[in-house]
């Protein structure tokens, strides 16, 4: 367990096998020893979850996870290492909520603040505006960070859990 006010969390997604490394959890897990590489430092990381896509739509299902991590980059640096990397493993962007090789979302920066004023969907959010709706998010990042509270909407895990659709389907990836 990592300490609530310096986290830095990101979210590991994947729906698509790479040509490459295979399932999508292989390439979960290759994202994880590639953002090692570029010199950030595991302080904690979820087991694997299956999910279901949010929106529903009919691709294949997900696996998920959240990890912690600690760096020095600026949250708008450390976005685009993480865009670098998913280009790496093949992302390629394109429609909203497509299917992908890897997505990496940067769910939360410490205790900072920003982007919540502005009606700009391709500025940096912090922490993430959606993570409160994601079981793939929030049950992952229970394991590593129980007691994180989001600051804008004051509300701890076991409360934005208790709030989650319960249609959303996400499962322990045994």
């Amino acid at each position: 367990m990592i300490d609530p006010p310096s986290q830095i969390l990101i979210g590991i997604g994947a729906n698509l096998p790479s040509a490459e490394l295979g399932s999508p959890r292989a390439t979960c897990e290759a994202a994880l020893e590639a953002l090692q590489q570029e010199g950030l430092v595991l302080a904690g990381v979820s087991n694997w979850y299956k999910s279901a896509p949010v929106p529903a739509s009919s691709q294949p299902w997900y696996v998920n996870g959240v990890i912690a991590v600690q760096t020095a980059m600026s949250p708008a640096k450390l976005m685009a290492l993480m865009a670098a990397v998913e280009g790496r493993f093949g992302r390629i962007r394109g429609q909203k909520n497509a299917a992908r090789t890897l997505d990496l979302d940067l769910i939360a920066y410490g205790d900072t603040v920003m982007g919540w004023d502005s009606d700009d969907p391709n500025g940096l959010t912090l922490p993430h505006r959606r993570m409160h709706e994601r079981g793939f998010v929030l049950l992952p990042l229970q394991e590593i960070a129980p007691q994180w509270c989001h600051p804008v909407m004051k509300l701890s895990l076991q409360e934005m859990i208790a709030a989650l659709d319960p249609n959303q389907q996400t499962i322990p990836d045994e």
